[in-house]
């Protein structure tokens, strides 16, 4: 019986909406003032739209000679420019709404107060959607607020209203009327708009903070983003009509789902909280885990985005910078040092080659000259040379170390050049035994007992060989 009821009452409901949208059918079609009032919001509307064409331009030049202004101004500026004829067409709706009610009945004037309010809800929406980034929702709250104000300024919204509370939609012993849901969906949709507008609000106050460390302004962020972003989705969950005790009954299989299914996120979010709060890694930091060497360009919930300087992105898990060995080299401050080794032959004036070394690697533009000026020592006599550390100091690891040691080693091949210093090579004489063109002068080798000749016999007994 309550099913039928509920049915009969839509019925009706439906029914009524229909009525009136016919009598207002009717009410444009009559002949008399309304007809006038129609054909006046016609003339008003093709008005606008020669203003607008006779002013585009100047207005277009006006507005790329401000050059000076914030970026959100010039943007506004932008779609302002886009909406000249809808804001030319409220200009003159308003104000033949207040002359005509000042020179005639206001009856005559009841449409154009319409076409007035709804012309500049429609403006004041399309101008404020604008401040929402993400296009879905920009569009379900522009049509929504377009859809309520056309309701309201047309006497409709309490009809509709009544209408939608009749539709319910029923799961088991929940009933949620279709009006609650859109009523959720309007609220949440708000809600995330001002979430993110605080968020983005907070996130350049906390980044312009001197007195934060760059990882608890991190943590800062993302805390601010968990508590609105939470607020958000509770708020939600409530205006639908859930009983969120009920989640308390959830909450042991989802611990059990954690424990088993999801130990490497849980262990990643937890070693991200970890490495915020002791400031081993922030942004801006030059490291090396393994083979990867790069800057931090971020640090996520999940994972750190190191940039390399060939320009590629590796995103490593948080707990992997736990667990692992990593080089950071600009932990307490960017002072970086670098070795380079060689060696020049025994018979240059060492004292003359750490000098020429020094000067030349002060030479090199990112070569640190105060307050560690880059210094070079003997460390060693080699099998054909003395051998060399130049030791020198940079600031900046995240433009590279590889670029900075060829132009040092660059330096001092020119210096040593200069300055008539050799750079020895080991050389190595290689000799065949048995191979006749290596023996020596006034030695020749030795006969071989299988090729020596058989002696000739002695002549017979009494006779002389002539």
């Amino acid at each position: 019986m309550d099913e039928e009821t509920q049915t009969s009452g839509l019925a009706d409901q439906v029914l009524a909406l229909l009525d009136e949208g016919r009598d207002l059918v009717e009410m444009f079609l009559t002949p008399g003032w309304r007809q006038n009032q129609v054909l006046i919001i016609l003339g008003l509307m093709a008005l606008a739209w020669m203003i607008r064409l006779l002013t585009a331009a100047r207005v277009q030049d006006w507005t790329r000679a401000r050059d000076g202004w914030p970026t959100w101004r010039l943007r506004m500026l932008v779609q302002i420019r886009q909406r000249l004829a809808l804001i030319y067409f409220v200009l003159g709706a308003w104000i033949t709404y207040a002359v005509m009610r000042q020179v005639t009945w206001p009856s005559r004037s009841y449409l154009i107060g319409i076409a007035a309010t709804l012309s500049t809800a429609w403006l004041v929406i399309a101008l404020l959607s604008r401040f929402v980034q993400n296009r879905t929702l920009r569009r379900i709250l522009t049509w929504g607020a377009w859809i309520y104000a056309t309701l309201y300024a047309l006497e409709l919204l309490d009809d509709t209203l009544a209408f939608l509370d009749t539709v319910v939609l029923s799961t088991g012993a929940l009933s949620i009327s279709l009006l609650t849901v859109l009523k959720a969906l309007l609220l949440v949709g708000v809600l995330l708009t001002l979430a993110r507008l605080v968020t983005q609000a907070a996130t350049r106050t906390l980044r312009s903070n001197e007195d934060m460390s760059p990882s608890m302004r991190v943590l800062a962020i993302k805390a601010v983003q968990v508590v609105l972003y939470g607020i958000v989705a509770i708020t939600g969950i409530r205006a639908l009509g859930f009983d969120l005790s009920g989640l308390a009954l959830v909450s042991g299989a989802v611990g059990v789902g954690i424990g088993f299914g999801l130990q490497k996120v849980v262990s990643n979010l937890v070693s991200g909280i970890i490495i915020l709060l002791d400031r081993s890694i922030k942004p801006g930091d030059v490291i090396s885990l393994g083979d990867t060497f790069g800057w931090i360009d971020s640090l996520g919930a999940r994972y750190v985005s190191v940039v390399t300087r060939d320009g590629k992105e590796y995103l490593i898990p948080n707990e992997d910078l736990i667990t692992s060995q990593v080089v950071n080299w600009s932990h307490t401050n960017k002072f970086v040092r670098l070795d380079i080794h060689f060696g020049t032959s025994y018979g240059d004036d060492p004292h003359q080659v750490r000098s020429v070394a020094v000067e030349a690697a002060k030479s090199v533009r990112r070569v640190l000259i105060h307050p560690t000026p880059p210094v070079c020592h003997i460390v060693g006599f080699g099998d054909s040379s003395v051998d060399y550390v130049l030791r020198f100091w940079i600031t900046d690891p995240s433009d590279g170390l590889t670029n900075i040691k060829g132009n040092v080693f660059l330096a001092l091949w020119d210096a040593f050049k200069a300055n008539g210093i050799s750079i020895p090579f080991p050389q190595r004489e290689v000799r065949h035994l048995n191979d006749p063109a290596q023996a020596g002068p006034g030695r020749a080798p030795e006969p071989d007992a299988a090729s020596e000749p058989e002696p000739e016999p002695d002549p017979e007994p009494g006779k002389r060989q002539a």
